[in-house]
């Protein structure tokens, strides 16, 4: 029962940060604290603009906005869910994506390279990338953000998960890039050849098999098979360095997401002088390697 004390959207933004703390929820789906979330889940579910919470906080809800709210924050708290499943919504800088349970919740530090001077200075002309690749597309957020970033690229988008590509064809058709973007059912490189590529980015699974072990519970709603990458989380690192080589172009760059674990990364290719990519969000989570670097 809704206590009848929860009357204004300030009340409810109190109560949800309160239980959100309570029942330690975990965050990192597109918010990091529970006064963040709270608020994001209140302003979506009343159809209020994000990015303005301070003129409505006073504001009386109807008893409908009051039943509507409260199941919501209960569901976050009760079922540990996402706030981006609950929404069917993700954000990478403005853009807004489609999600649900078939893909992992978009958040990417590719994301932020490709938003601002995309990979400069590595990349000097962004309108001279005719060809784009990403690997493990899921979503198709990351496909978006390229041909986004190089207006003149065709973009191929792959997944091995055909579940993924139909949430990736979702937002490709949102955003009206059908002609630009090419989604293709492939397990890494194996259903691509004979493509390609002035530049390959990917995001792939990199968790490793410590870490699912102990992923807090609200990144078990999202698909293993986009997390879990082998005992030491690189088994889609070492596909993807073993065949970029074959699909990028003559100066050709691969731009690949590795988290938290470089330095797993380094121990394993110690040959391979990787570059470490800095965003505003993290330091050596990105690396990035040119065709000519890479074992043929």
């Amino acid at each position: 029962m809704i206590p009848p004390e929860l009357v204004t959207l300030r009340d409810f933004l109190r109560w949800a940060v309160s239980r959100f703390n309570a029942a330690g929820l975990h965050f990192g789906h597109g918010t990091q604290n529970a006064y963040d979330e709270a608020a994001y889940l209140l302003l979506h579910a009343l159809h209020l603009p994000l990015d303005r919470l301070e003129p409505f906080l006073d504001a009386a809800l109807t008893e409908n906005e009051r039943e509507t709210i409260f199941a919501l924050l209960n569901r976050r708290i009760e079922e540990r869910i996402p706030a981006a499943y609950l929404t069917r919504e993700a954000w990478l800088g403005d853009f807004p994506f489609y999600v649900d349970e078939r893909v992992i919740v978009p958040r990417s530090h590719i994301a932020e390279l490709l938003l601002d001077d995309p990979l400069a200075p590595w990349i000097e002309e962004p309108e001279a990338v005719g060809s784009a690749l990403d690997l493990c597309t899921g979503s198709g957020c990351l496909a978006i953000l390229l041909a986004h970033a190089f207006p003149n690229s065709h973009v191929d988008a792959a997944d091995i998960s055909t579940e993924a590509l139909e949430v990736a064809t979702r937002n490709v058709a949102d955003y009206q890039l059908g002609e630009r973007i090419e989604l293709i059912r492939s397990d890494l490189f194996s259903a691509l050849a004979g493509r390609h590529y002035d530049l390959i980015i990917s995001n792939p699974p990199y968790v490793t098999g410590a870490s699912m072990q102990a992923l807090p519970a609200e990144y078990r709603h999202e698909p293993a098979l986009a997390l879990a990458s082998g005992e030491d989380g690189l088994d889609a690192v070492r596909g993807i360095l073993a065949g970029a080589h074959d699909h990028l172009k003559p100066g050709g760059i691969l731009a690949v997401e590795v988290g938290g674990n470089r330095a797993i990364v380094e121990k394993a290719f110690p040959r391979l002088g990787f570059t470490w990519l800095e965003s505003d969000n993290g330091e050596g989570m990105v690396f990035l390697l040119s065709r000519e670097q890479l074992p043929e």
